[in-house]
């Protein structure tokens, strides 16, 4: 039965409204991308109708107009619209020099220059549409109802936005628990691993809190509630990575700012060498030699086509590059940014390691002396049924030495506590050092171990796993790399300090903050930002504020959540680490390439405009000029194209 949507889940969420859960499937089919789509269709007709003028020119002025009602009717609504705010911006600048050109005859040029800031537009459009979807994924995460336990200990199924602080909730087995609370019965294994970063899962009891969109994995819990879902810890990282967009750096402010002026005092400049141009020269207004036509060559040449397209095909040609790859920025601009940053944030489990887990240490603490692969022979036969990582650790060891598993009599599960059972009369223990302990007595006192780890009893004996994070391959060699692009590299980790540090120390990373909460990894991202601009990359949900705050965010494609992928701007989608530093040197590349663009279209612009007005350069000439400097920048652009 699917779970219903309401209204305000839907608009809350910020979403396409061609998404809309509301839509029928047909309506949403065609909706989505629809301004890509017109202008596509427009470009098309614009090629055909090039064609078409060798031939048919009837034809061609059929098939040109089309082109104008797609492109040309919206531009200049919108131009319409712009203007009646008293905002003229680059928009509107470009809607005009199209009619302008029709009015000189030249409706290709027109023509061409609306479809081409069309394409871009929709292009940028479709790139923005997909980092807006971070709410609504973060909403499939955790159930929308809870079990209450009533009074009289009956089960209701319950919305969770209905439920009060202090209410019971029941978790069973492999449910996710829905909102933050506090166990007051039952003992369980949670995976923590979106929330904290830590890639073991912890034993809760009672008294322990738990947190909204944990994994509850063997045990049944009933959970008093600490917080409404409003207050609850996927509601806060949704406020966080909110808070964190709101605060990133966005260039396109600045360029919207400047398309204002530039826009406007253009179209002043046009209008005033239109009406003073014949007093100042002595030439007529009207004619080839007229004032008029030359403020009409002079608006032409300086519309900023060129300038415009400067910057969408560089950076559409680098993401093209990109894509061949395996990586995904969602926006040019982006590439811009990575120019910038000088030091690397990465996240330990699941970016620099792969998240599961490997036995490094096998210890005997205490008993008889027990044989080491019969000591694994034993852990790993106890838990080959089990789907805990270090289960897999344990019995992906015994598979590497060749190792044989056997059943084991009397297996039972001690949910929240570990294995036990018996195997060729003798007893067998696995699990939690409080579990092994009940087992020794007082005779011995297991020391506590910081570092992931499970204890194995044996008839009295007593052997201590140790696990760590498997490396991710050539890491190190990558992180060297990294390096030699003058890149600060530091690691940040919801894991703690002890399980940390090694991995570090190995891979060449000096400094390190461990034991992070969503909102600590924030506000540390914040902080080295201050320091300078800054890449993150991170796999968790507990990532996902900080890869939002970032100068420029990465997640993994693969291993990473829907979370953490949507708040980033850049994702490895093969999870291939090796790909930063060719993607540091890809956005170095694009910055030059724009610089060349834009330095390229402004020249065209500075060498076409001036002998227009002196009467140098005719009308047809500025438009050859004007769409000449458009070409030369998209093929200065292509070069972006290479790997």
């Amino acid at each position: 039965m699917t779970t219903p949507y309401s209204f305000d889940e839907f608009f809350a969420s910020n979403q396409e409204v061609t998404i809309s859960p509301f839509l029928t499937p047909d309506s949403r089919k065609w909706g989505k991308n629809l301004s890509l789509r017109i202008s596509l269709l427009a470009a098309t007709l614009l090629g055909m109708a090039f064609f078409l003028s060798f031939i048919s020119p009837a034809a061609s002025t059929l098939t040109l107009s089309m082109v104008y009602l797609l492109v040309g009717t919206p531009a200049l609504i919108n131009a319409l619209k712009d203007l009646s705010r008293w905002d003229v911006n680059i928009d509107v600048l470009m809607t005009l020099a199209a009619l302008l050109s029709v009015c000189i005859g030249s409706e290709l040029e027109g023509a061409l220059l609306l479809v081409l800031f069309e394409l871009s537009a929709s292009m940028e459009m479709v790139v923005g549409e997909k980092t807006r979807s971070s709410v609504l994924r973060l909403n499939h995460l955790s159930p929308r109802t809870a079990f209450v336990v009533e009074d009289e200990g009956h089960l209701k199924e319950q919305s969770v936005r209905d439920i009060e602080v202090g209410t019971l909730i029941l978790v069973k087995a492999g449910e996710i628990i829905p909102l933050d609370g506090v166990v007051i019965e039952g003992r369980s294994y949670v995976n923590l691993l979106y929330l904290s970063g830590e890639s073991a899962p912890l034993a809760k009891k009672v008294g322990d809190e738990v947190a909204a969109g944990a994994g509850n994995l063997d045990g049944t819990l009933t959970i008093r509630v600490t917080r409404s879902s409003r207050d609850s810890t996927l509601s806060r990282i949704i406020q966080l990575i909110t808070r964190a967009q709101a605060s990133k750096p966005r260039v396109e402010q600045f360029l919207d700012r400047f398309g204002k002026v530039y826009a406007s005092s253009i179209i002043l400049i046009s209008v005033f060498f239109a009406l003073l141009l014949p007093k100042l020269l002595s030439i007529p207004y009207l004619g080839t030699e007229g004032g008029i036509y030359r403020a009409l060559a002079f608006l032409i040449a300086a519309s900023p086509c060129a300038l415009i397209l400067a910057t969408p095909t560089a950076y559409l040609s680098a993401i093209s590059s990109c894509a061949r790859r395996g990586v995904l920025p969602k926006g040019g601009i982006v590439l811009d940014a990575v120019n910038k940053c000088r030091i690397v944030a990465l996240d330990k489990t699941g970016t620099l390691t792969t998240g599961e887990l490997i036995c490094i240490e096998q210890t005997q603490l205490y008993g008889s002396p027990l044989d080491k692969e019969k000591a694994l022979f034993l852990a790993a036969s106890l838990e080959r049924n089990a789907v805990h990582p270090i289960a897999k650790a344990l019995t992906e060891l015994a598979k590497q030495k060749n190792i044989s598993l056997k059943s084991i009599e009397d297996f039972r599960a001690v949910a929240g506590y570990g294995l036990e059972g018996r195997f060729e009369g003798q007893n067998l223990a696995l699990g939690h050092r409080d579990f092994i302990q009940k087992k020794v007595g007082s005779s011995f006192i297991l020391p506590p171990i910081e570092k992931m780890s499970t204890y194995l009893w044996v008839d009295g004996s007593v052997i201590l796993f140790q696990f760590q994070d498997a490396l991710r391959p050539h890491v190190k060699e990558i992180l060297l790399k990294l390096k030699e692009h003058n890149l600060k590299l530091v690691m940040l980790t919801g894991d703690h300090l002890i399980n940390a540090l090694p991995i570090a120390q190995e891979i060449g990373i000096d400094e390190v903050y461990a034991d992070l909460r969503p909102e600590d990894k924030l506000q540390k991202i914040s902080e080295l930002a201050a320091a300078g601009d800054l890449m993150m990359v991170g796999d968790g949900m507990n990532d996902a504020p900080a890869l939002a705050r970032a100068t420029v965010g990465v997640s993994m494609g693969k291993i990473g959540s829907a979370t953490a992928v949507d708040a980033s701007d850049i994702i490895l989608i093969h999870d291939d680490l090796s790909l930063l530093a060719w993607l540091v040197e890809k956005g170095r590349q694009t910055r030059q390439i724009l610089t060349q663009n834009i330095s390229l279209a402004m020249l065209v612009i500075l060498f076409a405009t001036t002998p227009a007005l002196l009467g140098w350069v005719p009308l047809w000439i500025a438009v050859i000029l004007h769409e000449g400097g458009t070409v030369l920048v998209g093929l200065n652009s292509l070069r972006l194209l290479k790997k």
